[in-house]
This record gives structure tokens, sequence and C-alpha cells, in this order.
């Protein structure tokens, strides 16, 4: 069945169906679009459209849909073009002619975006918990890792000790700002479309702000051309959803670095690794890997859409079609990588004995030996380049540098304990730093800010 059948005297052929039905990925909108059309009946009633009696047979039809929907005995038929089609097919089935009164003042236009509004607004909460549930393990492991120290890097060269705990908070924090930006996102996308028909609104007396109000949305469109045409929500989403990829997909970088032979610092479980077909003493961090290949497809996604999306005149355009399956897959990309990520870190052992190890040698310490000396009133620089010949002479003349530090008029053996191993990592102490003080401070902070951010995602 096709909704525009009146133009029309030769039925559309089906090449052009074949090419442009959506119902294979738009059945996700299904209980969207009920919802939606829910508030749409009751939004025809204030209008005088249907009458007391007439209402409560579509709402009672919409909700027997809703059951054959949840249930999976809706029959689609090879004419339904898309989700929307399909339901509205159906409703008439049930409650006979008066079906066909659903659609009045409503175009798919500001159906489908009213029900991907939804969709959205639902979905990213429920990304955003799974996002919470990853944070609540490295919290976890943070927690657990106490006083194991390892090296920090920069430019993938060892740079200065810093605590485990304070390593996995910074995956954290990265997280965190993924929450506020879906937050942000279903800040902007709250607003409900319907009523803005094709996209000039409609001669009857529908009232969108009592259809936005029924929905739960925190306000209406305010120009129906934007309304229908609008899918900037999409974009922020992918965007989103895409940064939350780049996230997972540096920490995935990690545990295949961690996990290596180099390395040593991390243990898979069994559970969350993969072995060769070839070679037996394998133990391979699949997980990983392709969390750093979803990225690329989730920035695809993200790029894809937005060139859709350049040139498109006002209004509706049948280009808007190609905005679900990107935020689709995104979604069920983004959910699975969470899961996947969030049971190698629970399960995985870390080597603290090799992170200490690697952590300890004395050129870690080395800017420790500079801010000493300016502790003594020299300036920073003139200590840099003290410490950095030291260390130059060290490397050349394969002289351990807790001798040049000793022998040094302006460091000698007090100096000499900060190279002692371990000592590097408690002389962080500035707030937000990778030391004991400060790092027990953040751990509390990251509690907190858990708590909030699990209030903030609960279903508004």
């Amino acid at each position: 069945m096709t909704l525009w059948k009146g133009r029309f005297t030769d039925r559309p052929a089906q090449e052009l169906l074949a090419f442009t039905v959506s119902l294979s990925f738009d059945q996700r909108l299904a209980a969207d679009d009920v919802v939606a059309s829910r508030a749409h009946v009751r939004g025809l009633e204030r209008a005088g459209v249907l009458s007391r009696e007439e209402t409560p047979i579509l709402l009672a039809a919409l909700d027997r849909v809703a059951e054959e929907l949840a249930e999976g005995t809706f029959a689609f038929v090879p004419d339904d073009e898309d989700i929307h089609t399909a339901i509205e097919r159906r409703l008439t089935e049930i409650a006979g002619p008066l079906g066909a009164k659903l659609h009045t003042g409503r175009s798919r236009n500001d159906q489908v975006v009213t029900a991907l509004r939804l969709f959205a607004r639902r979905e990213l909460r429920v990304v955003g918990r799974q996002v919470l549930a990853l944070q609540t393990v490295l919290l976890e492991r943070a927690e657990e890792a106490g006083d194991t120290y390892l090296p920090g890097y920069t430019h993938l060269q060892r740079a200065q000790p810093v605590l485990l705990a304070h390593h996995l908070l910074a995956h954290g924090w990265a997280l965190a700002r993924d929450v506020d930006r879906f937050l942000d996102t279903v800040g902007r996308l709250d607003v409900s479309p319907l009523g803005a028909g094709a996209l000039a609104g409609s001669s009857l007396p529908l009232d969108p702000d009592l259809t936005a109000g029924e929905l739960g949305f925190a306000s209406r469109f305010e120009n129906s051309l934007d309304a229908v045409s609008d899918r900037d929500f999409v974009v922020e989403a992918l965007f989103d959803l895409a940064m939350v990829g780049l996230h997972l997909s540096r920490m995935g970088e990690e545990v295949v670095l961690w996990t290596s032979d180099e390395f040593g610092f991390m243990r898979l479980d069994d559970a969350y690794a993969t072995g060769s077909s070839m070679l037996p003493q394998k133990k391979n961090p699949d997980v990983a890997e392709l969390t750093r290949a979803k990225a690329g497809r989730l920035l695809g996604h993200l790029t894809g859409l937005m060139a859709t999306l350049k040139g498109l005149p006002l209004s509706y355009n049948r280009d808007l079609q190609e905005d679900k399956e990107p935020l689709f897959d995104a979604l069920d990309q983004v959910s699975l990588a969470l899961a996947a990520l969030r049971g190698v870190y629970r399960t995985a052992g870390f080597d603290g004995a090799r992170m200490q190890q690697a952590a300890d040698g004395p050129e870690s310490a080395a800017v420790d030996l500079a801010e000493w000396m300016v502790g003594r009133g020299v300036s920073f620089r003139e200590a840099h380049a003290v410490v950095a010949s030291l260390v130059r002479d060290s490397f050349e003349r394969k002289v351990p540098l807790a001798e040049l530090v000793e022998a040094h008029p302006d460091l000698g053996s007090e100096a000499l304990a900060l190279l002692e191993p371990g000592v590097a990592v408690t002389r962080r102490t500035s707030p937000g730093g990778a030391g004991p003080e400060p790092v027990a401070v953040q751990l509390k902070h990251f509690h907190q800010r858990l708590e909030i951010d699990a209030e903030r995602l609960r279903d508004g």
C-alpha cells in the first residue's frame, strides 16, 4: 500500500520499490511511531476531527497494533513501503474506514522525524548508561590498583611515573565528556515536530503544543520548514557516538600494546581473548583490535550523513531517509564495543611488578631533579640544562645516572634519594596530578561524578 496512490494511474515499478523501501531497517521505529500516533489521535479529537466515540476506537486499535509488534505477530505484506505505512494499513484493517482518519493533518515528513526524535532521545540515554557501566569498571579497577604505578608516556616514550589508578581514570574522565555530549544532544533534540505536516502546517485547528506535551517533549517546533528538514540532531548523535568510538579506540590500542610481550603490563582473561588457527602459543586481543576498527566505521557514518545533508534545499527531500541506517548501526556498534571492552577491563590482570620495573628507570625522575634544584633557587631553565646534560653523559659514557648526580656539586647525595624506586611518583602532589594525594581526591570526585551522571541519565 502506498499513501500517494490517488495521484497515479499505474502501480509503482518494482525497481522503484526495491530502491526506495525502508521497512527492512525502519521497523526499529515501530514503537515510537505508535506512541506518536496515539498523541496525534488525541490531538485530532481536540481539533474536532475525531469525535469522543471515535477516539477510543482508534486508540484501542493502536494498542492492538503495538501488542502485535511487541509479540512478533504483526504480519507485514509486500506493499508495506515502510513501518509507518504498515502501521496505518494494519490500523485500518482493525478499525475499518475510521482508520483512514489517522493521517489527517499529518504527513510522513513530520511523522517520521517525530518517531526518530523519540527514538534518539531514548537510545542516547541507553548508550549513556552503558558508558557509565564502563566508567564504573574503570573506577573499580582504579580503586583496586592502590599504589601500583607505571610509566606515563608522551610520544610513546617513557616520561614520568604515574599511578595506575590515575591512568585508568584518565579514560574515565574522557568518557564523562561523552555522557555530557549525549545529554546536551538530547536537550537540543527534545523538540516535537508533530504538526508541521508536509512542510507548512495545516488549515485544521491542530495544537502542536498539546501533542508535544503528550509525547513528553520540552517544546514544539517554531518553524514548520525547519521541523521536517532538520537532521542536525542525527548528525550530533553520530558525532557523539563517533567520539565514544574514538575514546574506546584509544583504550583498545592501549590494550593491544599492554598485552604484548614488549610491554607485558596486562594479561587478558581467556573469555575475552582469541587464539590462532595456526600458532598454538597465541593469545590475541581481538576485542581491542575490533574496537579500533569500529571507530573508522563510526567516522564514516558521520561524514557520510553530513555529505548527504550539505546540499539539500528546504524542506523535505527523500535523501533524508539516509539518516536512519547510520544512526542505527552507530548505536549498535558502540553498544557492542562498550559491553566487550567493559568485560576486558573487568577481567584483565595487571602486572604491577612489570609496570613498576618499567617506571623505575632513573631517567624517569629527571624532572624531579630539576624541580629539586628549583627549590634551591636555581631557575628551571638552568636546572633543566644541568639534568639534561647528566642524562646525556650517562647514555654516552655508559655511567649510571646516580653516580653522576651524586658527584654533581649542585645535586649530591641528598638529590640522589630522588632516584630511588617509587619515590618520583609520590612527588606528584599538585591537584589533578598523578601522585597518591591528588589521586585519592580524584577517586572521590570521580565517584561523585558517576552518581550525578547516573541520575542525569535516568529516563526523563
